[in-house]
């Protein structure tokens, strides 16, 4: 049974095409992708969860993360959402294949670093990737390196100090540029022209990781092409909110209805980040039923 046959057919078109968007990522990072959905889908309804209590997920092994986001997909499930969007790199890579199989009935798009673009992009044939340690030591990058970069020189770094810092709500500074010119320094060596943002955590970054670069490396990610996918799997299923409008010259304010919620008991600084990328949001919400076990907690604190 496809996506148009199983949603059509569950309480009426009407009644789907009004149910949200379910976005998931391990914290903040996330919030970077709803901001290019919240311009591509501006008549959408939106469910954050950021896993900001499991937080990293770049040093976590594959199976506890994909244990973790199967909790957080069932999470959003349960409140009835038309469509997921993965909005972590680290997820799409590991446990992308295990959602779906979950959850057939619902569509799913993942994040797919921007190797394509960034190969077709280079002038000197010379790409670099900034990612998680998941993400860089991956096998699923290889794959888009060796399908999509062929005869391009492309080399990948882990940068988890970012991820922390992005969580922490340090987005810029003095701290931000200099651990993002020592983490990328091997792609700097590397005399790189484009540079590949492959964790949705960084594109919180982007003016520290241009001025690190310079004017003469392009900076790129995949929240837009993430954004248009989504509307693509939408129309496709014919559960577009507003099946006529099309996207805003800008990322729409959250509304009061859209939803915020977090796995970590403190929310200050999700919120904060949450505000500086978004313009606005109603306050996070936190989601006992999800909050890390000691074993999870202990795995985080141990990586912070």
């Amino acid at each position: 049974m496809n996506d148009v046959q199983r949603l059509e057919g569950v309480d009426g078109g009407v009644a789907l095409a009004s149910a949200p968007i379910g976005v998931f990522d391990t914290g903040v990072g996330g919030l970077t992708i709803l901001r290019d959905l919240l311009r591509e889908l501006p008549d959408e309804r939106y469910l954050y969860f950021g896993d900001t209590g499991n937080c990293p997920y770049g040093v976590r092994s594959e199976a506890d993360i994909r244990r973790l986001a199967l909790a957080i997909a069932d999470f959003l499930a349960q409140r009835g959402v038309k469509l997921l969007v993965v909005a972590c790199n680290t997820i799409s890579v590991v446990a992308l294949d295990a959602l779906r199989a979950a959850y057939p009935d619902i569509p799913i798009v993942g994040v797919v670093p921007a190797v394509k673009p960034a190969a077709r992009m280079t002038r000197v044939g010379r790409v670099g990737v900034a990612a998680t340690e998941a993400s860089a030591r991956g096998d699923y990058l290889r794959r888009l390196i060796d399908e999509h970069a062929q005869g391009v020189a492309v080399s990948a770094v882990g940068c988890p100090r970012l991820v922390l810092l992005a969580e922490a709500a340090q987005l810029d500074g003095p701290l931000v540029e200099a651990t993002i010119r020592e983490d990328i320094a091997p792609l700097l060596a590397a005399e790189i022209d484009t540079l590949v943002l492959g964790c949705t955590h960084f594109p919180a970054m982007r003016p520290a990781f241009e001025r690190v670069v310079g004017p003469g490396v392009a900076v790129i990610d995949s929240g837009a092409a993430i954004a248009r996918r989504a509307r693509a799997l939408l129309t496709t299923a014919g559960l577009l909110a507003n099946p006529v409008g099309g996207p805003a010259a800008a990322s729409r304010l959250p509304r009061p209805d859209d939803e915020f919620w977090r796995s970590g008991a403190d929310g200050a600084a999700f919120d904060r980040v949450a505000v500086a990328l978004l313009g606005a949001a109603p306050p996070s919400r936190f989601a006992p039923g999800m909050a890390p076990s000691s074993a999870d907690a202990a795995i985080g604190a141990s990586n912070r």
